[in-house]
């Protein structure tokens, strides 16, 4: 069928025309925008959240993370549960977002003027001349300008509709002290252990046991479906190898940026500052200037004295002690009148009385190291990379089409895609529905395994269609070979099935025998055999399972000793005899400050989420998709 759509694509677009026209007049092209063909994901004050933008959103945090964690493992970033958290983060913020509208939170422009001029990460998109560099921005970051000042406004607003709550949250004394206590809270044990492995040997499990469980549990011994593929990555770096670069382009760039490959010319001065801020009175800054005035006379009848008199009369404290060194300032490190008249001196040079917002000042040059520019040959790889970077995000736009219609048009191979654009068809065995432990690059892409693995790549051996996998980085893949799933032979896993029920047996009859003693032992305690005494508290196990600490600090306090009996499932069965309660050793008052401090951040935390549940019920916030369980992937 999709042989004939290729070969007779015009035919078929005609036939498109003229059955589509007709229904937009019947039906209006409201029909058609509103149908939802997009999966719907969630639902926030009646306006939804679709499948193409949970992608999207999952596909910016995960690149985050990978900018900022280079060896992250990808299949924690696109496990279940990371893609669902990215949902919920962005329902949380959708529901924010709405209260703030609807509370009418606004951000003021003198606010966020403030915040911009205080971000160290803004200003490194600042021209020497002080203007923002708008391209510069965008390539970096993915977004203009207004784009990023609209975001932090929403950002904003939405932390403003949070702090009425986290910063009027209050900790009584005595909800702290019980906090508290119940996290130290210790008792005196002592623990008699009943192990599956003292059973092991009185089990028997025979053949038809095995059998038995197999085909019981069938779905337990189930090998995965498994694909041999071919596959193609189109990034940036293989966009960079089509891009041709003359030597006239690199010299000029190199010109224009001579300053960036070289160092700085470096000035060392040393001052005298008479203060006089901008505030002072005009006579302040008279008298001020007049002192100036008379310590240049001085030091121009003496130059060599500045020293001394700089540790005399300069009111910098920074530099007075150092007889006024400044030590090697480049261009900017100084205001702009000071700057000015240093870098207008020659060495050995004092400079005329100076004005600036801090006072006035008197300025002797004493070195100067000149600018270092390498020659245009020790840059020239440098300066390559740079220009092919920079060209590259037009070549990749340019190339992924030719891509996507490569792997479309000659449905069949991927060679055709992979001489176009020189790129190397690469291989992977054994690759399975979703990634597997470990999996790196587009292996470890869910909506690429997704389309490998779809109905018509298994049954045609077709290209996938180009697959977004990244920030700039499409993949196509076609399965090569492809193995249903299929159940292992029982003699493959037949010692595991044996071993196992020798386990829950062994268990089974551990329970048995702890339940036993249990009894006997509550009837009559002088029989009783147990361990040592040791002191266990949530912060202090002993090395004992989770299940005798809840046990034993649930146990009635008033009523010690006291016996219980715990379940431990596999690894048995455990009878704790409580024996006393250990009163904890108080904290020092540093550390009782700290406890307090993190008591009170938690009831914050917890008046924020049931605050948050509130607005999502008023805003009827859902997902509309299940919640995966919650277990990771575990990296190997």
């Amino acid at each position: 069928m999709f042989d004939f759509f290729r070969r007779y694509n015009k035919i078929v677009l005609i036939f498109l025309f003229l059955l589509i026209i007709p229904s937009f007049v019947l039906f209006g092209v409201e029909r058609y925008q509103g149908s939802g063909g997009e999966e719907k994901v969630a639902r926030v004050d009646g306006q939804n959240i679709t499948r193409p933008e949970w992608d999207a959103q999952h596909r910016l945090e995960t690149d985050r993370i990978r900018q900022q964690s280079p060896n992250v493992d990808p299949t924690l970033l696109e496990s279940d549960v990371m893609r669902y958290a990215t949902l919920e983060r962005m329902v949380r913020d959708r529901v924010l977002a709405a209260a703030a509208a609807k509370s009418n939170v606004t951000i003021s422009e003198e606010r966020l003027s403030r915040i911009f001029a205080q971000d160290a990460g803004l200003a490194a998109f600042r021209t020497p001349d002080g203007k923002f560099d708008r391209e510069s921005f965008q390539r970096v970051t993915g977004r203009t300008p207004e784009q990023y000042e609209a975001s932090m406004r929403a950002e904003l607003a939405t932390q403003q509709m949070l702090l009425g709550i986290t910063s009027t949250a209050f900790t009584p004394p005595a909800l702290a002290a019980a906090t508290i206590n119940a996290f130290y809270d210790r008792r005196e044990i002592q623990v008699a252990r009943f192990n599956p492995e003292s059973f092991a040997s009185k089990v028997t499990v025979s053949d038809a046991d095995v059998e038995t469980y197999y085909k019981d549990h069938a779905a337990q011994f189930q090998a995965p479906e498994q694909a041999s593929i071919e596959y193609l990555v189109l990034d940036l770096e293989a966009a960079k190898k089509n891009i041709s670069v003359n030597e006239a382009d690199l010299k000029t760039y190199y010109e224009q940026n001579t300053a960036r490959f070289g160092t700085k010319e470096e000035r060392r001065a040393s001052h005298i500052l008479i203060t006089a801020p901008a505030s002072a009175s005009a006579a302040d800054r008279a008298k001020a200037k007049a002192k100036a005035e008379q310590l240049l006379a001085e030091v121009k009848k003496a130059p060599a004295t500045f020293a001394d008199v700089a540790r005399k009369n300069s009111q910098d404290p920074g530099s007075a002690e150092k007889g006024g060194d400044l030590d090697f300032v480049t261009r900017g490190a100084m205001v702009k009148p000071f700057e000015d008249a240093m870098f207008a001196l020659k060495k050995g040079d004092i400079s005329d009385v100076i004005e600036t917002e801090f006072g006035y000042h008197i300025i002797r040059l004493t070195d100067i190291k000149p600018a270092v520019v390498p020659p245009f040959e020790q840059v020239r790889a440098t300066i390559e990379n740079e220009v092919r970077a920079q060209q590259a995000t037009q070549e990749f736009a340019k190339a992924a089409e030719t891509f996507t219609d490569a792997v479309y048009q000659q449905p069949d191979s991927l060679r055709p895609a992979a001489e176009k654009l020189k790129l190397t068809i690469q291989t992977a065995s054994n690759v399975v529905r979703t990634p597997a432990p470990g999996a790196t690059g587009v292996l470890a892409n869910r909506n690429f395994l997704s389309a490998l693995f779809a109905a018509d790549s298994l049954n045609r051996k077709q290209n996938t269609e180009a697959i977004d996998v990244g920030s700039n980085q499409l993949a196509a893949g076609r399965v090569t070979q492809y193995t249903p799933a299929h159940p292992v032979p029982l003699a493959e896993v037949k010692e595991k099935i044996r071993a196992q029920l020798v386990t829950e047996r062994a268990a089974v009859m551990a329970k048995a025998e702890g339940e036993a003693k249990l009894a006997a032992w509550t009837a009559k305690a002088d029989g009783a055999t147990f361990g040592a005494p040791v002191t266990v508290s949530r912060r202090e196990v002993q090395a004992q399972p989770i299940a005798v600490i809840d046990a034993a600090l649930r146990a009635d306090a008033s009523k010690l000793p006291a016996l219980m009996g715990v379940d431990l499932g596999t690894q048995g069965y455990a009878v704790v005899r409580v024996t006393k309660v250990v009163p904890r050793t108080p904290s020092a008052p540093e550390q009782a400050q700290q406890e307090n401090a993190q008591v009170g951040q938690s009831v914050t935390a917890a008046e924020e989420v049931a605050y948050y549940n509130l607005l999502k019920e008023r805003f009827k916030a859902e997902i509309l998709v299940p919640k995966p369980a919650e277990t990771l992937p575990v990296a190997r």
